[in-house]
């Protein structure tokens, strides 16, 4: 659910927020369901699948989660980009409990393109983790997620871009 932060020259702060829960138990379903669906006689093969969820196993949608979060925030670079600070970086597998993005928008944002753009977001985090772990137990049916993560992908980049400039329309005298 997303919600305004607070308001500074003329833009409003909003947080998308991504229960990392929630987005376990979407991928976690949807690597069931394409388990049970698998035309397979080993029962080996179709756990291995359904397994996401699994300790050792969650590490690796974990990490893709962490990287595709980071993927969306520079796909919302006109609205996310921030300062530089001084930190140090490192590779510790982290998990936080919600994955948030901060967008800085125009006060005339549409909170029903957050909506959509929150959605979509959620759809491109899950699709990514479930098209990476097929890849991994179920290489045919990875190209299947990886498209529809790309779909949700294009989607975000085509509301976002309906949002950045407002579009002039030339006056006709007829």
């Amino acid at each position: 659910m997303s919600c305004f932060l607070e308001e500074k020259d003329g833009t409003l702060n909003a947080m998308l927020s991504f229960k990392r829960e929630e987005l376990l138990y979407d991928i976690k379903n949807y690597a069931f369901i394409e388990g049970s669906v698998m035309e397979t006689e080993s029962n080996h093969n179709r756990h291995m699948v359904q397994d996401v969820g699994e300790e050792g196993n969650v590490d690796r949608v974990t990490r893709v989660l962490n990287l595709t979060v980071n993927k969306c925030r520079e796909l919302l670079y006109p609205y996310t980009k921030k300062e530089l600070y001084r930190t140090e970086l490192n590779d510790t597998l982290r998990e936080p409990n919600i994955y948030g993005i901060i967008v800085s928008v125009p006060k005339d944002f549409s909170q029903t393109t957050l909506y959509l753009l929150e959605n979509l977001i959620h759809e491109y985090l899950v699709c990514t983790a479930v098209s990476d772990w097929l890849s991994i137990t179920n290489p045919a049916k990875a190209q299947v997620w990886q498209a529809k993560a790309e779909d949700a992908q294009s989607e975000i980049r085509t509301n976002l871009h309906a949002r950045i400039s407002r579009t002039r329309r030339r006056m006709h005298p007829f």
